[in-house]
């Protein structure tokens, strides 16, 4: 990335030498890794849904797995957006519909049971990822309602407010400065005298 982000700097910009710790935690990476897991698989599923619908027996169901190619799309999108907490549960969702549909396609007529059985587990292990990756995520963004508050005693002075206050009054005005009292007379002089001539 940092050779990346020197290609495009100025001739006259420093050079990036290397680049610091990441503030990314392991479930925002994991959300991450879903997340571009989740736009790849919706693309599978968009592009290419006849392959899927031959090997689980869902013949003529391609239309419903192009539409769940489009919602694993969208999941992917938020999920590596700064809505990544609304994108991961909305991949656990789409998890649950998963479940639901191929549950009907495990039939005793379905020559392809087994394959649907395994996409079962499949999506049965993915779907604990996205609980662990949407909840981890979810805990580590979201904010309790006291964190609002919990500067409310700081001034923002090291010493205090009341130590900031005495040193206001110790402070000696430059020599330069000294006129600016007088200046701003003036000016509020002439001020009233544009106004009164008008």
């Amino acid at each position: 990335m940092t050779y990346m982000s020197n290609i495009v700097r100025s001739e006259g910009d420093p050079k990036i030498l290397r680049s610091g710790p990441s503030s990314l935690t392991a479930p925002d990476n994991l959300g991450k890794a879903l997340g571009w897991f989740s736009f790849g698989l919706g693309l599978v599923e968009l592009l290419a849904p006849r392959r899927i619908t031959r090997a689980l027996g869902m013949e003529g169901q391609e239309a419903l797995v192009r539409a769940y190619g489009l919602r694993e799309i969208s999941s992917g999108v938020l999920s590596l957006s700064t809505e990544k907490s609304l994108g991961l549960w909305s991949r656990v969702a789409g998890d649950g519909i998963d479940i639901a549909t191929l549950l009907t396609a495990l039939r005793d007529d379905n020559p392809k049971k087994h394959n649907v059985a395994a996409a079962l587990a499949v999506v049965a292990g993915i779907t604990l990822v996205d609980v662990m990756a949407a909840q981890g995520t979810t805990g580590r963004h979201s904010r309790k309602s006291g964190d609002r508050d919990i500067y409310r005693d700081r001034s923002g002075f090291p010493n205090g407010l009341a130590a900031a206050r005495g040193a206001a009054k110790d402070f000696s005005v430059p020599p330069g400065l000294r006129a600016a009292p007088v200046l701003a007379a003036m000016s509020g002089d002439a001020a009233q005298e544009r106004t009164s001539s008008h």
